[in-house]
């Protein structure tokens, strides 16, 4: 468990705690950029992340000390992390996308189709299967064209370690009476094409989450 405490003008003091006694595993001081505001400090396993505004992203092995640095144009401060501990990866999620870095600081994965539906994405709209191998998100159903706010989403069902698109599962499936093809006055509420439908969209989530 990683403590914070008020920074001074140069540095914040932190410590590392056993989450099984609380006792103290290493107390330090981490170098700050003067008059520079922390975006974020976040420990993952042995690793410190630490971003200050308009600067390089640090990565911090805190048992021998070894930083890595990654470049403000390349690693920009995100809204959100999840962190993989299966994969020793960690997603981010910055203006609608979502992008898979390695704590080398390398970019491992970019989404072919994975445009987020909200501009300030948080956590709650993100699930991550228990093997860490698959992202299902709310999403931009054409993601061609980001700025369309009107029409509705699809649920994107995409692997998260190639980024490919394995299913998306459009809002725009619902059967009307105008548009069904059953008998004259089957009704929508009984229309079977809608329930082909709605077999055909469960079967691709299935056969997603299967492959």
């Amino acid at each position: 468990m990683l403590l914070i405490f008020t920074k001074a003008s140069c540095y914040v003091p932190l410590k590392i705690l056993s989450i099984e006694d609380g006792t103290v595993l290493k107390s330090f001081n981490h170098l700050l950029h003067r008059n520079k505001k922390v975006d974020f400090i976040e420990q993952f396993n042995e690793k410190l992340l630490v971003k200050q505004e308009n600067e390089n992203l640090q990565i911090l092995d805190v048992r021998n000390s070894e930083l890595t640095k990654v470049s403000r144009t390349e690693f920009m401060t995100p809204s959100a992390f999840i962190f993989l501990y299966e994969n020793q990866l960690f997603l981010t999620f910055r203006n609608r996308t979502v992008a898979v870095w390695n704590f080398r600081g390398e970019l491992v994965t970019s989404f072919e189709d994975h445009l987020l539906w909200h501009p300030d994405c948080n956590t709650n709209n993100i699930y991550i299967t228990s093997d860490h191998d698959l992202i299902i998100s709310y999403c931009k159903a054409d993601s061609d064209d980001p700025l369309s706010e009107g029409t509705a989403g699809s649920i994107n069902i995409s692997n998260i370690l190639t980024g490919k698109c394995l299913s998306k599962v459009k809002a725009t499936n619902a059967i009307t009476r105008s548009s069904c093809n059953c008998s004259t006055g089957c009704g929508a509420r009984s229309c079977k094409s809608k329930r082909v439908q709605t077999s055909r969209i469960r079967s691709s989530v299935s056969e997603a989450l299967d492959d």
